[in-house]
């Protein structure tokens, strides 16, 4: 099994146990808190399973219809998931606003402190896993996927100290308890929604990237130069334009085996899917 498919299988079925866990028990004990954080869980069930089409998709080779490949598919899946969960925190805000207003109160028991505990261990083990994955593959996909676990530990953070303000007497715990929920997947959501918006429209990459590409140009042997350097994303990786200046004594051969050298320890970069090389003949075809 590719690598990039384990986190998010672990995601699937870890969401679910863990949704169908406390909307379970949130309903037994008519916590909105409880069963807000159930169904923040299941809605990273959702993405996962969405997460999991989009790598299907965005690994699949080029072909007639989509020559550099299907890259774009990954940032644009991830962006679906960042919607979806800002509708999740939207609902949860009003049912739990609702909640502080009418003043309800509710009993708290041992199970219930249990699950949530659980739950915070559980979806922190999620989330280091799937970032260290998504990191040293550079996938848009997995790193949303583990923010999406990291809002989970956050809320369920949130949902703990509440049960126990309401088992102190605190009416109102479990309803603020929910409305820092919806606001902590608020806040991801828009994070998520924002990269991958960058991803899917060709934003240039940061001045840190541009470095790395010159300096890997440039340690090749001839090239005396690097200008029009130009690069955007395409999916989560760079496509890259540049053009190099080789000394005017070389050979034609000589010089694409210079460009060919420059090509290949550009794409080395993990930044980098496919560059796009120019040759110049210092003082005569450089500006």
């Amino acid at each position: 099994m590719d690598e990039a498919y384990r986190p998010i299988i672990v995601s699937i079925v870890g969401n679910l146990l863990l949704a169908v866990l406390k909307i379970t028990i949130g309903v037994m004990s008519s916590s909105i808190a409880l069963i807000s954080d159930g169904i923040h869980s299941l809605s990273d069930l959702v993405t996962s399973i969405i997460g999991f089409v989009g790598v299907k998709i965005a690994k699949r080779p080029p072909d007639s219809t989509h020559p550099f490949g299907h890259s774009r598919f990954e940032p644009l899946f991830a962006f679906f998931m960042g919607e979806l969960l800002l509708i999740v925190a939207y609902e949860i805000f009003r049912d739990s606003l609702e909640r502080i207003i009418h003043g309800v109160i509710i009993e708290v028991t041992s199970m219930m402190i249990g699950v949530a505990l659980l739950s915070i261990f559980a979806k922190e083990a999620m989330t280091q896993y799937a970032l260290i994955v998504g990191r040293r593959l550079n996938n848009a996909i997995l790193i949303a996927d583990a923010y999406h676990h990291r809002s989970d530990v956050l809320s369920t953070i949130a949902v703990l100290v509440g049960l126990l303000f309401e088992k102190v007497g605190i009416k109102w715990g479990d309803g603020v308890a929910g409305v820092i929920v919806s606001l902590f997947i608020a806040k991801v959501a828009i994070e998520i929604i924002l990269e991958n918006v960058n991803y899917l429209t060709g934003r240039s990459p940061p001045s840190e990237v541009y470095r790395k590409i010159e300096e890997a140009a440039l340690s090749v042997k001839n090239v005396l130069g690097v200008h029009d350097l130009r690069a955007h994303y395409v999916g989560s990786k760079l496509h890259v334009e540049l053009h190099i200046e080789v000394p005017p004594n070389l050979t034609l051969l000589e010089a694409h085996d210079v460009s060919e050298e420059v090509k290949r320890r550009v794409e080395m970069l993990p930044e980098v899917d496919v560059a796009f090389v120019h040759v110049d003949i210092k003082g005569l075809t450089s500006p």
